[in-house]
């Protein structure tokens, strides 16, 4: 009879082989993705580092419009929240002098009494002058009800501008939520970007930024080769060959040349320091004109034109969104505001894509 023998065991059964097996897979995660070679994540180029800050800076600046929107909605908000709480206050004010009125009269009736008015004739020892009085008091009361009816209104009035407060007071936290939101993605753009951009030799960084004279970024204007906008209304008037429409184009077409150089800060709208939306606003401003405050609204503040039918002056739009805009001043070149890594510049329109113009009217 064969003898029953014990099988013999895996010197790497059970929890040891479990152990070898997860030591030998931290080995090889080891040897693959920390030897620097194996999982390395490639640098980019600074021709792809261009492309992916240039991707940042326009989904910042379409963030930085939507942040616009939501400031000027925020301050128009609080300005008529503010005007609601004036005009309540100025109504309770009123109320309580009439209030005071009300109690003074009423307590001048308790002191005098009130006796039946049949008995009040009879026992008068002058009637005709009792039926005066009477006639007088009753007057008095006509207008003592009329009182009363108009503390009813200012109270229907107050609980209507309190109502509306509240309704306003509900608008602004939302639109200073959404401004919240905007700044968040902003920042969080703009910071992505500058990581990239300091990953780079600093040649790179400026072929990266367009910094490098790729770009036509002279700030010369038409017809001046000395490198300063000179006398800018007139260079500006005749740019190209083509006269700006009116002088309030050529006064504000002025203003954006004498802001060359000016840097990039979104949300701005100068004097010193602008965003693309900003810089059009305030060169309009300028010149008397009140524009929007965003891409979105700039568009339809004024009267189409073809790009064939450009003169300076004109706003141009770019990308489909309308994220961005500069300010037409002839021959083929604008004057814009383009991101946080260049400052207010000439630049040709063609750069970016056309999306549409408008002619202040």
């Amino acid at each position: 009879m064969a003898a029953h023998r014990r099988p013999r065991q895996h010197p790497f059964g059970g929890h040891t082989a479990r152990t070898a097996a997860i030591l030998a897979m931290a080995g090889a995660a080891t040897a693959t993705g920390f030897d620097g070679t194996g999982q390395a994540e490639p640098r980019l180029t600074p021709t792809q580092v261009r492309t992916e800050v240039d991707t940042l800076y326009r989904e910042a600046e379409t963030a930085t419009q939507k942040y616009d929107g939501a400031k000027e909605q925020a301050d128009a908000g609080e300005r008529r929240l503010n005007a609601l709480r004036d005009e309540a206050a100025r109504k309770t004010q009123q109320l309580n002098s009439a209030r005071d009125a009300l109690g003074t009269f009423a307590a001048a009736q308790y002191r005098s009494g009130d006796i039946a008015p049949a008995w009040q004739l009879a026992l008068s020892s002058d009637p005709d002058r009792y039926l005066d009085d009477a006639a007088l008091a009753e007057r008095a009361g006509d207008r003592q009800t009329a009182a009363v009816s108009q503390v009813r209104r200012q109270l229907q009035e107050i609980e209507r501008l309190r109502g509306a407060a509240r309704i306003e007071l509900t608008s602004l936290k939302s639109h200073q939520a959404e401004l919240r939101r905007q700044k968040k993605t902003v920042t969080g753009k703009l910071a992505e970007a500058r990581r990239l951009l300091a990953e780079l030799t600093p040649s790179q960084r400026a072929q990266a930024t367009g910094a490098d004279g790729t770009d036509d970024t002279d700030g010369t204007a038409p017809g001046n080769a000395s490198g300063t906008a000179g006398d800018g209304r007139q260079a500006s008037t005749q740019a190209g060959g083509v006269a700006a429409p009116d002088s309030r184009a050529a006064a504000a077409v002025a203003y954006a040349f004498a802001k060359l150089g000016s840097p990039y800060v979104w949300g701005a709208t100068g004097p010193h320091a602008f965003d693309c939306s900003g810089l059009v606003q305030a060169a309009y401003r300028s010149a008397g004109v009140s524009l929007p405050r965003t891409t979105y609204a700039q568009i339809d503040a004024g009267r189409r034109v073809s790009r064939s039918e450009l003169r300076p002056g004109d706003l141009v739009f770019f990308y489909s969104g309308i994220s961005h805009v500069g300010l037409y001043i002839g021959n083929g070149r604008m004057i814009h505001a383009p991101n946080p890594s260049a400052p207010v510049r000439v630049a040709p329109i063609d750069e970016m894509p056309f999306a549409g113009a408008t002619r202040v009217v």
